[in-house]
């Protein structure tokens, strides 16, 4: 696995491109100098976390002949309060489905993606965050 990142402007604006020429933009937020014209680092790092569970989940309920209408991940983190480096100490993330899915089955299959195959969680896990997770199925919490 490889990627590259190129600064795009004077100040804090670059874009991440990988192996197949895929791209994101990341900035500083316009209190430090930035522009805003992309995301920033530590947003990205929750946003992969909801990609990685969500393709796992996906596969799962897929497998699983479950028909999903539609499907979202909320990801909220909470950081140190610490001057410099700050990791997260707790993500929360929140699966929220519709369609013909069994709650049963939504719930283990974030149970499975959380706890044994999303790479990203166990990252975070493994750097000290709690990762929390909740799932609703057609409106209902499970």
């Amino acid at each position: 696995m490889k990627v590259s990142l190129k600064r795009i402007d004077d100040a804090f604006h670059f874009e991440g491109r990988n192996e197949d020429g895929r791209t994101v933009h990341y900035d500083a937020a316009e209190k430090i100098g930035g522009h805003n014209k992309g995301v920033r680092p530590m947003q990205t790092l929750l946003m992969s976390m909801a990609a990685c569970s969500a393709i796992d989940v996906v596969s799962i309920l897929k497998k699983q002949k479950q028909e999903i209408k539609s499907f979202e991940v909320e990801v909220e983190g909470e950081r140190e309060h610490v001057k410099g480096a700050a990791v997260f100490t707790t993500v929360k993330a929140h699966f929220i489905f519709s369609g013909k899915i069994e709650s049963e089955k939504a719930k283990r299959a974030v149970e499975l993606s959380i706890e044994k195959y999303c790479s990203v969680a166990k990252t975070l896990r493994m750097a000290g965050a709690k990762v929390e997770y909740k799932v609703s199925v057609n409106e209902k919490k499970i």
